[in-house]
């Protein structure tokens, strides 16, 4: 009996030419023995394509089968199999189950029914076909069989040996039954996500917003209505609703299913902040920002000044940067003004900005600097001068001393008075480049000056990170203690061996060394030596790092492998983390270089300062919710692209420091329970106090 097994062996297709279709059919009908069957197999030929005025020819491929949960996606990858290897033009056909789903035509692709908004076509050459697509948002009724048709309108004869079958089985349909699809709305206009359940009167739903209950958003829940089915609308939307929406389904049982769709709302380009005035520093380099958002992209910032346009192109000295900002090259009277900037979009814009007054002035110069060096002993005072004015020479600018590497001046041992600052009791960690900055409305200029302790050396390096191929690693550190004759030398070794090699960093002035000739797949352990006149200062705290594993083996199958094994992609820009209400919410954006080729990213956290790996999680979004962070630690972050060539390329780190908010806010409803637990005891004796005096006022009373 000739079953669907059979027919897929073959391909999954009839071939037009080899077979005609009274000869299938009476082959068919003497195989099976009955002619009744003849019409079911007609059937089943038809699902496949072998029948219809425009079915196209597929090649000998078996049928792909993909599994998909429902809000999940699935790609359905159809090469294109040109006439002699030449690119010519041509029209992609998708049948499901016999029916149009979707058509690409010179460049345009159109959906059908119920897919419109979940297909896009992928680009990608590399890794799939040229008729490939990315369902998204998978919903019960995308289960079945999917034809790719291929047609050359140019060619005669138009149809060639190309396409496959595709079966999608969609799983986990027990409670959600369509999930919410991507929306693109104008501000103002209403948004409306899908979110059908199997059971509305058993099964209860919940919408989120980025990870967050939409309960939470005060004024997005008052905009929002859901439907009896558990879908969602906002009505009006606005351009802070842009987002992640979720939908999560719970039965009486207590199972759960969710699925996201991402609202992207679009406005016309609009000013947020404009200050009033904005003071630029004569004879220096300055920026005056306009600041605005726009989706989509800004596409034009138009500048006037003093009523006019104000076109930078025109004007020496005066440059566009890439966010519409203008950069001044050198400062000078003719720029003061009335400014205000307008920003386009695809949309338009929203108006202009307010008038933003410029103003020139001069900045702070010293009329009085520190030495460069201060040399005392321990347990030594130490009184560095400085003083500024204005160069109108009337004005006195704010003076305040820093430390330049960050910490703070010693509490209780040092004192300001005028521009001048006194160090009392100097201790060793009171060493290093101190800055007197002085400061108007313009500019901040700043001298430094050093405090050097006699007979101590030179204060360990800290905070050292790094970066690996699978035959390097670059190590970065940040200086213990600042001076222009300070030398560094790396330490390194095999975690588990027992020798250490040392590299000396040839430039003095670089704080990052790259050790080579490594091994892939290895820990290596790092140590940092600083030395200066005195001889060898500490060491730093040890510090591991991986080498990454082979990336690549050798080319073997010509000049497309040979492409693909240099295929490289770009960092993540602007990664950053910050704090969320219940969570912590990890941000970047895309590698300019290589987006094509982007395979996921991958985000990892260590523990410091021991550098212990703590978590790594896959993403194929730009941002990233984390609620497992323990609290009172500080962590590193980075994200890293993969590539679809297994190259990984890591961002900028961040560091951030999860503070204690559940012990301190326990302690605070501790420290409050305390409170009214007094206040309770003494409003009780109080109580008593008052009631037994008025007893013995009452006795006394009858007494007389």
């Amino acid at each position: 009996m000739i079953n669907m097994q059979q027919l897929l062996a073959n391909g999954g297709c009839w071939r037009r030419g080899s077979w005609k279709l009274p000869e299938v059919t009476g082959v068919v009908a003497r195989v099976v023995g009955s002619v009744a069957h003849v019409s079911s197999v007609l059937a089943l030929l038809t699902l496949f394509g072998a029948i219809g005025r425009n079915a196209g020819f597929l090649a000998d491929r078996k049928p792909v089968y993909l599994e998909a949960k429902i809000g999940s996606y699935v790609v359905l990858d159809c090469p294109v199999d040109f006439p002699q290897d030449i690119p010519i033009p041509y029209v992609l056909h998708w049948n499901k189950e016999n029916k149009p789903v979707f058509t690409l035509y010179d460049g345009l692709l159109n959906a059908y029914e119920t897919f419109i908004g979940r297909v896009t076509m992928l680009n990608n050459d590399i890794v799939y076909g040229k008729a490939s697509l990315n369902l998204t948002s998978i919903r019960e009724s995308d289960n079945g069989w999917y034809e790719c048709k291929v047609i050359f309108p140019n060619r005669v004869p138009n149809k060639r040996n190309n396409g496959t079958w595709f079966h999608i089985s969609v799983l986990g349909g027990t409670l959600l039954r369509v999930p919410p699809i991507n929306q693109t709305v104008l501000e103002g206009d209403p948004a409306f996500f899908h979110c059908v359940v199997q059971n509305q009167e058993t099964m209860f739903v919940e919408w989120y917003k980025d990870g967050v209950s939409l309960m939470e958003y005060f004024d997005l829940s008052h905009r929002s209505t859901m439907g009896p089915d558990g879908s969602l609308t906002i009505n009006p939307t606005q351009m802070s609703d842009l987002g992640f929406f979720t939908c999560e389904v719970r039965n009486a049982a207590n199972d759960s299913q969710a699925a996201s769709a991402y609202l992207n709302v679009q406005y016309k380009a609009k000013v947020v902040y404009a200050p009033k005035e904005v003071y630029l520093p004569f004879g220096e380099s300055a920026v005056l920002d306009c600041h605005f958002r726009s989706n989509p992209p800004l596409k034009n910032l138009r500048w006037e000044k003093d009523g006019f346009l104000f076109d930078p192109y025109n004007v020496q000295g005066v440059f566009y940067n890439r966010n519409g900002s203008l950069q001044f090259d050198k400062v000078d009277d003719s720029h003061a003004g009335r400014y205000s900037c307008t920003p386009y979009n695809d949309l338009g814009t929203d108006g202009a900005s307010p008038i933003i007054t410029v103003i020139v002035q001069r900045p702070p110069y010293f009329t009085l600097k520190p030495k460069l060096v201060y040399v005392t002993k321990m347990g030594g005072t130490v009184e560095m001068h400085c003083d500024a004015r204005d160069r109108d020479g009337y004005h006195t600018p704010d003076i305040m001393w820093v430390k330049k590497d960050g910490s703070l001046l010693p509490h209780g041992r040092y004192t300001i008075e005028g521009g001048n600052l006194t160090i009392t009791d100097i201790v060793e960690s009171d060493r290093g480049i101190y800055g007197c900055q002085a400061t108007n409305e313009a500019a901040t200029v700043t001298v430094d000056a050093e405090i050097m302790i006699e007979n101590v050396s030179p204060r360990a390096p800290y905070n050292l990170t790094g970066n690996s191929t699978d035959t390097a690693i670059t190590i970065r550190w940040a200086p213990g203690y600042i001076r222009q004759y300070l030398e560094y030398i790396i330490w390194y070794r095999l975690a588990d061996a027992p020798e250490w090699r040392t590299l000396k960093v040839s430039n003095k002035h670089i704080l990052e060394a790259t050790i080579t000739n490594l091994q892939p797949a290895r820990e290596y352990e790092f140590m940092v030596l600083c030395q200066d006149n005195y001889g060898d200062g500490m060491f730093s705290k040890a510090f591991r790092y991986f080498t990454k594993p082979t990336e690549y083996e050798q080319p073997e199958n010509g000049l497309q492998d040979a492409l693909l094994q240099f295929s490289q992609i770009g960092s993540p820009r602007n990664f950053l983390v910050r704090k969320e209400q219940e969570h912590f919410l990890a941000q970047w954006e895309p590698p300019e270089l290589g987006l094509d080729q982007l395979r996921f990213y991958i985000l990892r956290w260590w523990v410091e300062p021991k550098h212990v790996l703590h978590g790594s999680r896959e993403t194929s979004e730009t941002q990233l919710i984390l609620d497992d962070l323990d609290e009172d630690e500080m962590y590193t972050f980075q994200v890293f692209a993969l590539s679809t060539t297994n190259y990984t390329s890591g961002s900028n780190e961040f560091e951030i420091y999860v503070y204690p908010y559940r012990r301190v806010k326990a302690m605070t409803i501790g420290g409050a329970l305390i409170l009214l637990f007094c206040l309770a005891i003494i409003c009780t004796l109080l109580f008593l106090k008052r009631k037994r005096m008025r007893k013995l006022r009452e006795a006394e009373n009858v007494k007389i």
